[in-house]
C-alpha cells in the first residue's frame, strides 16, 4: 500500500487522511474531520492525461440530454438571481453549455478553465454568483480552490455547486462516479456542510447533488 503518512485533507485541512479502502491497485483515504473521500496521491492520472479524457466529454451546448442534466443545477439557481446578474462559470470545460443556458436566461457570464479556458484575468474580478459543477471531484487541492472562490464573489453571493454526493461506503468500489480515473476527492452532505461552516456561508441542497451557497454580506 502506498504511504499515507501525513496527509493532510485536502477539503478542510483539519485532520490526516486515514485508510478507507483498497480498490485493485487504487487506494482511498477518508478524513475524519469532513468525511471526504480523497483518492491516494499516488493513483492521481497526470495532467496531460486528465486533458485528454476532458476532451472526450460530449458537453454540446446545444444538447437537450445534457442541458436537462444541467438543470438540476441551473433552475434553482436562476429562481435565486436577479435578471442581468453577472456570474462565472468556474471549470467551464469545453463546451460551456451552463454558460450558454444561464446568458439564455439574461445573466452575463465571464468563462474560466485551467485546460480550455485559461483566462486569468477573470480571476481578477468579483461575482455576483460562480458555478462550479462537475469540477470539485476533479480538485487536488479543493481547499485552496474554494479560497480563491470565495475572494472571486461579492458580498452576498452563491456559489453553486453541483457534484455527485457520496452517500453509502458499501457501495464505494461499484460506484460509477469512482470508476472515472480523473474523480480524486468525493463529498458527503456532512462535507459540505463543514465547507459552509469554514467559509461563514449559508448552504442549501436544493435538489440531489446540488448545492447552493451563499456568502455572508
Amino acid at each position: 500500500m502506498p504511504s499515507t503518512l501525513s496527509i493532510i485533507c485536502p477539503v478542510c485541512e483539519q485532520a490526516e487522511l486515514q485508510h478507507f479502502q483498497a480498490i485493485k491497485k487504487q487506494h482511498y483515504l477518508r478524513c475524519p474531520e469532513c468525511q471526504c473521500t480523497v483518492m491516494n496521491p499516488d493513483g492521481r492520472l497526470s495532467a496531460e492525461q486528465e486533458k485528454a479524457i476532458y476532451q472526450y466529454h460530449d458537453n454540446n451546448p446545444g444538447d437537450s440530454g445534457y442541458r436537462r442534466f444541467l438543470s438540476k443545477v441551473a433552475d434553482p439557481l436562476l429562481a435565486r438571481l436577479p435578471r442581468g446578474a453577472h456570474g462565472l462559470d468556474f471549470g467551464c470545460g469545453p463546451g460551456p453549455a451552463l454558460a450558454a443556458m444561464l446568458e439564455e436566461a439574461g445573466m452575463t457570464m465571464a468563462l474560466y478553465d485551467p485546460f480550455f479556458h485559461p483566462q486569468p484575468d477573470v480571476l481578477q474580478q468579483q461575482y455576483d454568483f460562480i458555478t462550479c459543477t462537475e469540477v470539485l471531484e476533479h480538485l487536488h487541492q479543493p481547499a485552496a480552490v474554494l479560497r480563491q472562490l470565495d475572494g472571486l464573489l461579492k458580498p452576498g453571493g452563491l456559489l453553486a455547486v453541483m457534484t455527485c454526493f457520496q452517500t453509502d461506503d458499501t457501495r464505494f468500489a461499484s460506484w460509477h462516479y469512482r470508476r472515472d480515473p480523473t474523480h480524486v476527492v468525493f463529498y458527503k452532505e456532512e462535507t459540505l456542510e463543514l465547507i459552509a461552516k469554514q467559509h461563514q456561508w449559508s448552504l442549501e441542497v436544493p435538489r440531489k447533488d446540488v448545492a447552493i451557497f451563499t456568502k455572508a454580506e
